[in-house]
């Protein structure tokens, strides 16, 4: 049990017959009335976000959350297979629990969340940059700068990422995975 003092981003909580984590929280103390704490949470079973306003001073469960390191695979029918560094230990998830599992490649390491009571896989955070090979895209036209301009470029992973015009083919380029986006040229 922890109460609404206890909140800080990343602190699953046990509600609903789900489990959640505390995307971000506000308290607010207005001048009239009683003080309560805004709340975004997010499940780890669906993925879904969800609004909530907690009392000051409630009392909340806390749901025990491991984080394991784990090497990615590959990719088959069943879903997306991992190897736990520790252990050795191989396990199969579906493609629901991974977060922008497009910009993953074989050998890829990543977390995944496991609830500690009943050791099951909630979800899998990968690191916030990866480095990819870009495969195709369209060359730059000479000149058309004037604004930040971007194309399409696809990655060794076959997903597609919005870069800007001075990068081309055959060319490493880091990407941001907690939205997809560029954001530099390897060296």
């Amino acid at each position: 049990m922890a109460s609404t003092a206890d909140f800080k981003n990343g602190l699953c909580l046990e509600m609903n017959n789900d489990i959640y984590t505390i995307v971000e929280f506000q308290h607010v103390k207005p001048g009239k009335g009683a003080a309560f704490v805004r709340t975004k949470l997010k499940s780890l079973r669906s993925g879904k976000v969800l609004d909530k306003t907690f009392s000051a001073g409630e009392k909340v469960t806390t749901a025990r959350v491991e984080k394991r390191p784990h090497q990615f695979l590959y990719k088959d029918d069943l879903g997306y297979n991992f190897m736990d560094t520790e252990t050795f230990e191989q396990i199969s998830l579906e493609e629901k629990l991974i977060e922008r599992a497009n910009l993953m490649k074989d050998g890829q390491m990543v977390d995944i969340l496991v609830h500690a009571e009943t050791e099951t896989p909630l979800s899998v955070e990968l690191p916030p940059f990866v480095e990819l090979m870009i495969t195709y895209t369209e060359p730059g036209i000479k000149g058309d700068t004037a604004t930040n301009a971007l194309k399409p470029a696809i990655v060794e992973t076959g997903a597609t990422v919005m870069v800007p015009l001075f990068v081309d083919q055959d060319i490493m380029i880091k990407v941001d995975t907690r939205d997809g986006s560029y954001s530099e040229r390897v060296k």
